[in-house]
């Protein structure tokens, strides 16, 4: 996370799908339903891009052990008993038929074989749906969310609904047809979706912008956080929309995002300025003041100091000249 500038100089100023696709392995809404209006999971989802991009359905030899690396991965285990191991990690999870495994950061991970000879479980078999981001700099929003989430058996429950996704991503894989890829995409995004709700709604949630967003007070902060980041917010503001005192406030904003409220501010504020240095010929002054600062030479202090480089620089290497 981005910590606040120091200089109190620094102040903010006054401011009013990708394609999917089916694979066989044997070896290793514009109007309908109204949107609440303070639903920030869809609003970062949309600002990440995130987007399903293909299924591959998994039915190894025993004492398989197979690597994912590079992209988000989704593992819905159908049958068997697998071990998860997160590359660089000595924790080891068991998953088995019905659990549902997210790692949403694309951590390099293996599944191995956990069976226990002949007279062991069923042979594994799952599907195993890859994901996209279509903003690579909004990645450290999924940064932000734990390696690896696993729903299922003896944990969270596994989502509702996901029986009828699996059944549909096969139905598409075995008989594909025009649309199919999309259908697939749209499924993983679902799927997806369906995840973090229940891991964040969850009790062992782990602190970060997800799981505040779910808290029905902090909530409502993130959300005015995300949509006026260059307000001249004060904690004091923030406290009044969530109808907390300010020190409850900044203490429950902490425990539930895992940030203070300046550091969460200062971090959404530098994303939506790298959003117009990237899409925008706008002067890096205007950019400053459009996302809060009072100065230009505030703005690029903070800029260098997330992203090792000034903003005008980091503008030429984003565009290749």
């Amino acid at each position: 996370m981005t910590v606040p500038p120091g200089n109190l100089a620094d102040r903010p100023a006054a401011h009013g799908v990708s394609s999917g696709i089916a694979e066989r392995r044997d070896a290793g809404p514009e109007s309908g339903a109204t949107a609440r209006p303070d639903d920030l999971l869809s609003e970062l989802l949309r600002s990440v891009r995130l987007s399903g991009e293909r299924v591959a359905a998994y039915r190894p030899p025993p004492a398989f052990s197979l690597g994912f690396a590079g992209t988000g991965s989704l593992h819905i285990i159908e049958a068997g008993d697998l071990e998860l191991r997160i590359d660089g990690r000595p924790r080891v999870e068991r998953v088995r038929a019905g659990d549902v495994v997210l790692v949403p950061r694309g951590d390099p991970h293996h599944l191995h074989d956990a069976g226990r000879g002949p007279a062991g479980p069923e042979p594994a078999r799952w599907l195993c749906g890859t994901f996209t981001i279509g903003d690579p700099q909004a990645g450290h929003l999924l940064g932000a969310l734990p390696g690896v989430i696993v729903l299922g058996a003896g944990r969270a429950p596994a989502p509702e609904g996901l029986e009828v996704a699996r059944r549909m991503l096969l139905i598409e894989m075995d008989s594909p047809s025009q649309g199919s890829a999309v259908m697939i995409s749209r499924i993983l995004d679902l799927i997806f979706i369906q995840v973090l709700r229940a891991w964040a709604a969850g009790d062992d949630a782990e602190p970060n912008w997800l799981a505040g967003a779910f808290d029905p007070q902090i909530g409502l902060s993130l959300t005015a956080i995300h949509r006026d980041p260059g307000r001249e917010w004060t904690v004091e503001e923030l406290a009044r929309v969530c109808n907390l005192s300010r020190s409850a406030f900044a203490a429950r904003f902490t425990a539930r995002v895992g940030t203070p409220p300046a550091g969460y501010l200062a971090q959404v504020r530098l994303d939506a300025a790298t959003e117009l240095l990237r899409g925008t010929s706008l002067p890096i002054a205007l950019i400053a003041e459009r996302v809060g600062y009072t100065s230009e030479a505030a703005f690029s202090r903070a800029f260098k100091n997330r992203y090792r480089t000034p903003p005008a620089r980091w503008r030429r290497d984003i565009r290749g000249h």
